[in-house]
């Protein structure tokens, strides 16, 4: 490096073997690999991270981070996939492993393969989801029961009556006692306080034990905020 004229310069080569002092071990038999054997090799490699990652953001639409994390460990890249497998939901299955699963394992010393939650639990889980059977609180709460118990999503929600409640009749009426019993909120609400709305949502979801519809829910109270 010359400081005067801000370069470099080369002041040697090293470009064979011997200017290494690189000489044959005469006690070690050559080996000599056929292309066939090196083909056959790279035939029976698993998928590398790299293209892993990059499979998972051009084939399920996953950001680079979400990705990245994932293939981070093969043992939780290959959880991943068999959840996507069931639920058909690369999103949702990223997201409960990246924020659920990995959180669990974070927490303690067990590998992924030793919880009582299995990945085929996982996707009929955000299965149920989907079809709007359970909402997000609930689905928790099957969560929780998977990673101590293990066991089938759609019988613990049975057997536990978590099942969320979309019929429009009974959210109406747990709308209308909420509207009744919160005057005072009702008129703040109508006053132009939007934190009102989410103190009368909060009301119904108290009456409905978490199993009210949410999306229902806030809809119909608008609905009847501005008609009442």
């Amino acid at each position: 490096w010359d400081d005067l004229t801000a370069t470099t310069q080369s002041m040697r080569t090293k470009e064979y073997a011997h200017d290494y002092r690189y000489f044959p071990d005469p006690d070690l038999a050559p080996v000599v690999l056929s292309d066939a054997q090196i083909a056959d090799w790279t035939r029976g490699l698993p998928e590398l991270p790299h293209a892993r990652r990059i499979r998972y953001q051009e084939t399920f639409g996953l950001p680079e981070y979400d990705a990245g994390v994932l293939v981070a460990d093969k043992q939780v890249a290959d959880f991943f996939e068999q959840v996507v497998r069931v639920s058909d939901n690369p999103k949702a299955a990223s997201n409960w492993v990246m924020t659920e699963v990995l959180r669990v394992l974070s927490e303690g010393e067990q590998g992924i393969d030793s919880l009582k939650l299995t990945p085929d639990a996982l996707g009929a889980l955000i299965k149920l989801v989907d079809a709007k059977t359970l909402n997000s609180t609930k689905a928790k709460e099957v969560f929780a029961v998977l990673l101590d118990e293990g066991g089938d999503p759609a019988n613990i929600v049975k057997d536990r009556g978590l099942a969320q409640v979309s019929d429009s009749g009974a959210i109406e009426t747990f709308v209308d006692q909420v509207i009744v019993e919160n005057p005072k909120v009702v008129e703040d609400y109508r006053g132009g306080k939007q934190a009102a709305l989410q103190f009368l949502m909060g009301q119904v979801m108290r009456l409905s034990k978490g199993k009210a519809n949410p999306p229902m829910v806030l809809d119909l109270l608008r609905k009847k905020l501005v008609s009442s």
